[in-house]
């Protein structure tokens, strides 16, 4: 997670590739570990899964142990791409940053972001008055990080300077902008649910259209607005 400078001298900052190698060797060790769970549990008069294992103990070696190792490696090699799909990739420049994950572009000007900083796993972008104009999951290094846009001039901060100003949103909320609480409710829905990571994304930023900045801890969400003296 290094950063990497262009020509156009813009520092480029991914998840490694040594994440390839890395999770198909752990996969391969799960797959090899998966055949000793196999030859323990047919040696137990009664087991969870001990059909399955006698299936697998009845390939003969050394062709558990390949069939084992490989399709763990192969798991793991999928596990990897997953993940580097997944991952933030962030693109800063003078003039520009551009964040992309998930095959989804988001380009800001310099002279909309305000103040850069590290919310646990997330890197946000504030805009000069005060609200949100990006909040992505990142796993990138937070020195790296620091160092990449200090070196091109944004104003990186430690921590979030607004965030003793977040309150916990309960249901018709009052004081929010209109429409706040259906999208708050809507998106309340959409955490509880499985596979909705889009749905939940999206609707974060329509409430960011709405100058509301929301952070989530365990399930829950919280708000705030621009700050007074900002907006």
């Amino acid at each position: 997670m290094k950063p990497n400078a262009e020509k156009s001298r813009a520092t480029v900052l991914s998840q490694g590739v040594w994440i390839v190698p890395v999770f198909a060797a752990i996969g391969a060790v799960a797959g090899w570990l998966v055949k000793l769970l196999a030859n323990w549990l047919v040696t137990l008069r009664w087991a969870p899964m001990k059909g399955p294992a006698e299936l697998l103990n009845s390939i003969p070696e050394p062709w558990l142990t390949v069939i084992g190792v490989t399709a763990g490696a192969l798991l793991g090699l999928l596990v990897a791409f997953i993940a580097l799909h997944e991952a933030l990739t962030v693109r800063v420049s003078d003039t520009r940053v551009t964040l992309t994950i998930r095959d989804e572009t988001r380009d800001l000007r310099r002279a909309d972001i305000g103040a850069v900083f590290l919310d646990g796993k997330f890197l946000v972008l504030l805009g000069h008055r005060t609200e949100e104009t990006a909040r992505e999951p990142s796993d990138l290094d937070r020195a790296a990080l620091a160092a990449a846009f200090t070196a091109h001039g944004y104003h990186w901060v430690p921590e979030d300077p607004h965030k003793a100003d977040f309150r916990l949103w309960v249901p018709d909320t009052p004081g929010l902008p209109v429409g706040a609480n259906a999208l708050l409710s809507a998106r309340a829905q959409a955490m509880r649910k499985p596979g909705t990571e889009g749905d939940v994304r999206a609707l974060r930023e329509e409430l960011n259209g709405l100058g509301l900045a929301v952070r989530d801890e365990k399930k829950r969400q919280y708000w705030r607005l621009p700050a007074p003296d900002a907006a």
